[in-house]
């Protein structure tokens, strides 16, 4: 198929184009207006703007979406807030109405989520099946998710992929874990007892891919590896790949200072302890099902 990607400069988004290359596809690039190099497979669109090249849409067999500013990268002033929010649910509200429009519809819409959907909930196991949180990041899943309901509405397959901590070298968590780690100052958070359902970044592009091709399909699917970890757990598990001690716990305060301590409490106080039901129940199996494996194949 020929398959549209709006996020496609993302940490998941650079590895998921050449994966879909691999599996026969072409990708297709959605970028900003006025950004496109020459040669690039691309459709022309501002989200922002509510603007996006529907006629390049034609033809197109199915639209990953996975736009949107990043959560734990700065402060979360009302404004950041703001953003984290809009740029999620306007570019998935533009793709999701410009495809019921067209005369020839894709025929899957995977549209991106999070497992902030749950908020902060303990030793809770959590399904496809469990309400929503109460929190920030659980009132933007919810508008994000509803913001693909004109697809689902005109007949398109919507899968919404509740992504939760993707574990690769070159991004994300673990990028920034690396250097403390390796310098013998990494340590668990707080108690340490909360819950961090992770992926690793094959297996999210693997699961996308599976989302893609799997019709059974459909609605909320977690993408999280099926043995979630305690961030004890992965400080553990870290410090052995890297053979570094990680006795001392990680101070607060100085990221709270830096962040914020909304942002602190929600990305690494809070936890979700999160299954794949759906996933594996449609016959997904795992590259790395277990931390210690992951992390192997990830720092070699």
């Amino acid at each position: 198929m020929d398959v549209l990607v709006a996020g496609s400069s993302g940490f998941i988004g650079s590895a998921l184009l050449p994966a879909l290359t691999a599996a026969g596809h072409r990708p297709v690039r959605a970028l900003r207006l006025g950004s496109i190099p020459t040669g690039v497979d691309a459709i022309a669109w501002d989200p922002a703007a509510g603007v996006i090249d529907s006629v390049s849409l034609e033809g197109i067999g199915a639209v990953i979406n996975l736009a949107g500013v990043g959560i734990g990268d700065r402060r979360w002033t009302p404004a950041r807030k703001q953003e984290i929010l809009e740029s999620r649910t306007a570019s998935t509200r533009l793709l999701a109405t410009t495809m019921s429009g067209l005369a020839t519809k894709p025929a899957v819409f995977v549209s991106g989520s999070a497992i902030g959907y749950y908020g902060g909930r303990g030793d809770e196991v959590l399904t496809e099946e469990s309400a929503p949180g109460d929190d920030f990041l659980a009132d933007v899943c919810l508008q994000w998710e509803a913001a693909a309901q004109p697809a689902a509405d005109a007949g398109i397959r919507v899968v919404t992929t509740r992504t939760g901590i993707v574990l690769g070298r070159d991004g994300g968590v673990l990028k920034r874990l690396l250097l403390p780690f390796r310098l013998g100052l990494g340590g668990r958070v707080a108690s340490g007892d909360q819950w961090m359902s992770w992926i690793s970044l094959d297996d999210e592009v693997a699961a996308i891919l599976h989302t893609l091709r799997t019709e059974s399909l459909r609605g909320p699917v977690n993408l999280t590896a099926p043995n979630p970890a305690t961030n004890s757990e992965l400080t553990e598990a870290l410090g052995k790949a890297v053979h570094r001690p990680t006795v001392l716990p990680t101070p607060l305060a100085p990221l709270k200072i830096r962040y914020g301590a909304e942002l602190v409490e929600h990305l690494l106080v809070k936890g979700q302890r999160v299954l794949p039901k759906a996933l594996q129940a449609s016959g997904f199996t795992f590259q790395h099902a277990t931390l210690p494996e992951a992390l192997r194949a990830i720092l070699g």
